[in-house]
């Protein structure tokens, strides 16, 4: 028979997550994430902007069937952000009223995500390139991360990026330790579009299954069968 995917836990909001946006989703992207997007280089190995798929061979249960935006990939590491686990227990209505933006509720939702297990109070918009502002960090054509109150004051009013998603946390790696993981066949690469970056984006939440889903779709544009994946990996 059909084997069931594993039941994946529920993405949560850390405790106090509103408040402590108030302060840090006001602040630009680290200045350490900068530095990293400066010593970027165009060579083969440089993945920004790309997706990392994790295979059924991932040794680290945090990121099983996670699909990843690399928003940073250089000679001192990368950064990303985790797309297909939705937090379930705060909503972008919860999030403006608590920041006191305006209008409430507000004009136009996007979804929140767990994007990862480092410092999961802090905020990262990923959204369309065509909109920016100061302290906007371009990622790819057409993509680009913004942790300013700005972008949310627009996206709450109506406006803002055309398409956009806010991440709370991120995934983060020491200089070569990606690197390893993809030697260790932990990662597959997959090109980014709009419809894994950011699915529905105006939908007030995610449906249930959402990480077995964009997992399983992310995988089809390599034309890979997860099953035959999971078959694979079991006999390596």
């Amino acid at each position: 028979g059909t084997k069931r995917p594993a039941r994946q836990p529920r993405a949560t909001a850390p405790r106090g997550v509103a408040k402590a946006l108030v302060a840090l989703v006001a602040a630009r992207p680290g200045a350490y994430f900068y530095r990293m997007a400066r010593a970027q280089d165009d060579g083969p190995t440089h993945l920004t902007g790309m997706l990392l798929v994790a295979t059924p061979s991932m040794p680290d249960p945090r990121f099983a069937e996670t699909v990843i935006c690399l928003c940073v990939h250089g000679p001192e590491g990368a950064m990303g952000l985790v797309l297909n686990k939705p937090i379930e227990d705060l909503s972008f209505d919860d999030l403006v009223r608590q920041l006191d933006l305006a209008p409430t509720p507000p004009a136009r939702r996007i979804r929140l995500l767990a994007g990862g297990p480092v410092e999961g109070t802090r905020g990262f918009v990923l959204h369309s390139g065509e909109w920016g502002t100061e302290g906007t960090l371009p990622v790819a054509d057409g993509l680009a991360m913004t942790a300013s109150i700005e972008v949310l004051k627009e996206v709450a009013g109506g406006r803002g990026p055309r398409k956009a998603v806010l991440a709370l946390g991120y995934a983060g790696w020491g200089p070569g330790q990606l690197e390893t993981e993809l030697q260790s066949n932990a990662w597959l690469t997959v090109p980014a579009d709009e419809a894994l970056l950011f699915g529905e984006d105006d939908a007030p939440s995610a449906p249930r299954g959402t990480t077995h889903r964009v997992w399983r779709a992310a995988l089809a544009r390599l034309n890979i069968d997860p099953l035959l994946l999971s078959s694979a990996a079991g006999r390596a």
